[in-house]
C-alpha cells in the first residue's frame, strides 16, 4: 500500500536545519526511545526527509539533525555516490515512503574525494572497487582547477561531488517528479570541525 506523507518540503528541510543548529548548541534530544513509540514503529515508518550521506563514522544524519528513530530515510555509501542500487533506495522512499525532501549530504575531508582528486592529479590508482568509487566521483570534478591538493581544492571538490550526485539523480525518473514540484532535492555540506551544515541552493 503507497503511503502518503502530510509534511512539505519546505517544513522537512526546516526541521534538519533546527535539528542542525539544537545538535551544534549540544541540545540534542536523542535520550533513548520509549517502548510505546518503538511499538508504534514496528508498525510503519512515515519518515520525511530522505538523505544520501557518505558512510564516514562521523557524519551520521540522526546524529547531526538531532533525529529519533522514524524521522530520517538514510542511505549512506562512501562519497555520497549514486549507483543503480542507491538510486532504487531513494526510488522507494518517493514512491512508497512518499518523503517530500531528498538531500545529498557531502561533509568537509571526505576521504572519497580526497582519493579523486590525488588520482586527477597524480595517478594515484587504489584497489580495484575503491577505484571504482573514485571513478564514479570523477566526472563531477572536472571544473576543478586543481594543480595542488590543498584543502581550499579538497572543500571546493566536495561542494561539486555533491552537485554531480544531485545532478544524475535529475537524470533519473526523480527528475520528472522534481519538475512536477512532488518534492525538492536539496544539497548541503557538513562541517566536521563546526559540526555545521550548510544547505546549497535548491533544486
Amino acid at each position: 500500500m503507497r503511503m502518503t506523507n502530510a509534511v512539505r518540503a519546505d517544513d522537512a528541510l526546516r526541521f534538519l536545519v533546527e535539528g542542525n543548529a539544537r545538535f551544534q548548541r549540544g541540545e540534542a534530544r536523542l535520550t533513548g526511545m520509549r517502548p510505546d513509540v518503538l511499538a508504534k514503529l514496528a508498525k510503519g515508518q512515515q519518515p520525511f526527509p530522505t538523505i544520501l550521506g557518505c558512510s564516514d563514522s562521523r557524519v551520521a544524519p540522526e546524529l547531526i539533525f538531532d533525529a529519533v528513530l522514524g524521522e530520517l530515510f538514510v542511505i549512506r555509501v562512501a562519497g555520497n555516490v549514486l549507483s543503480s542500487e542507491i538510486a532504487g533506495s531513494l526510488q522507494y522512499a518517493g514512491a512508497h515512503l512518499r518523503t517530500p525532501l531528498f538531500v545529498v549530504l557531502g561533509h568537509s575531508g571526505c576521504g572519497a574525494v580526497r582519493a579523486a582528486l590525488a588520482y586527477r592529479l597524480r595517478g594515484v590508482r587504489h584497489q580495484s572497487r575503491i577505484q571504482v568509487l573514485v571513478d564514479s566521483i570523477l566526472p563531477g570534478l572536472r571544473e576543478i582547477e586543481a594543480d595542488a591538493l590543498t584543502e581550499s581544492q579538497l572543500s571546493a571538490a566536495v561542494e561539486a561531488n555533491v552537485w554531480w550526485t544531485m545532478r544524475q539523480i535529475l537524470e533519473t525518473e526523480a527528475g520528472v517528479r522534481v519538475a512536477a514540484g512532488e518534492f525538492k532535492l536539496v544539497g548541503g555540506v557538513y562541517d566536521i570541525i563546526t559540526g555545521a551544515v550548510h544547505f546549497l541552493e535548491e533544486t
